[in-house]
């Protein structure tokens, strides 16, 4: 009898919320034939457990295409970040691990594979440990910056971006191409590529957002998911795991 594949998100502490994104686990994955995962301007760390009932806890870059999955992976829980957290949760830069990721070490926080037996237990772990590290302090023109980004679905210009919180626009452009591997531009296209799966999953297929026309607009959702529209509706066997965050 063929496992069917779960999914479960768990929304974080509101004490958290520039931060953190939500909480995900995935179980039963290995038997999803060619899922695909597209870009949502995340950040995620992923406690995964695999065939030989190993965990490896991974860091992923953010992604600008279509990404394949890798089938060994049994089930994993992650938590999904926004950029701000890198700076104040991970106090580095993820700009060279764009479209990619780098394994961490096995005892990351101090988890270990008991706590992927327990996914609210799982949650309540990392955010402590989030708490922990999070500093009493964070630069307010980032924090405003990453408030209007997300607010405006990614169209605000960033002329205007740049007005509001008082920041130039070669300076937000080199600190989004040294922390996180691409320019702000970039970053905003896929956000706008984001907020258009919902309309495309409920079978609005023409564009709700700021895109020039139809073809813009199909040019862009192809370039982000490797399909059309109207495949990214169909989701045929639900390759798009995304979307599973919308039922």
């Amino acid at each position: 009898m063929k496992n069917t594949l779960h999914f479960q998100l768990i929304e974080p502490d509101k004490s958290l919320t520039d931060f953190v994104y939500s909480f995900t686990c995935l179980q039963n994955f290995s038997s999803q034939q060619e899922a695909v995962i597209i870009p949502n301007g995340k950040i995620d760390l992923m406690f995964s457990k695999i065939n030989d009932n190993q965990m490896i806890v991974a860091l992923l870059g953010l992604e600008t295409k279509p990404k394949y999955t890798n089938q060994e992976v049994v089930n994993f829980f992650s938590v999904s970040f926004n950029p701000l957290a890198i700076e104040y949760v991970f106090n580095e830069s993820i700009a060279e691990i764009i479209n990619t990721g780098k394994i961490l070490p096995a005892n990351f926080w101090d988890f270990n594979i008991g706590d992927l037996d327990n996914f609210e237990g799982f949650c309540e772990k990392a955010t402590k440990k989030i708490k922990s590290i999070l500093p009493k302090k964070i630069d307010e023109r980032k924090h405003e910056l990453f408030q209007l980004i997300f607010a405006s679905n990614g169209e605000m210009s960033i002329k205007e971006l740049s007005e509001k919180v008082h920041w130039s626009e070669r300076q937000i452009n080199r600190y989004f191409s040294k922390q996180f591997g691409l320019s702000l531009k970039s970053y905003c296209k896929i956000l706008r590529f984001q907020y258009s799966l919902p309309y495309i999953k409920n079978g609005n297929l023409y564009p709700k957002l700021n895109f020039t026309d139809q073809s813009h607009f199909i040019k862009e959702i192809k370039q982000f998911s490797g399909a059309s529209p109207k495949e990214l509706y169909k989701n045929e066997n639900d390759r798009f795991l995304q979307f599973l965050a919308y039922d």
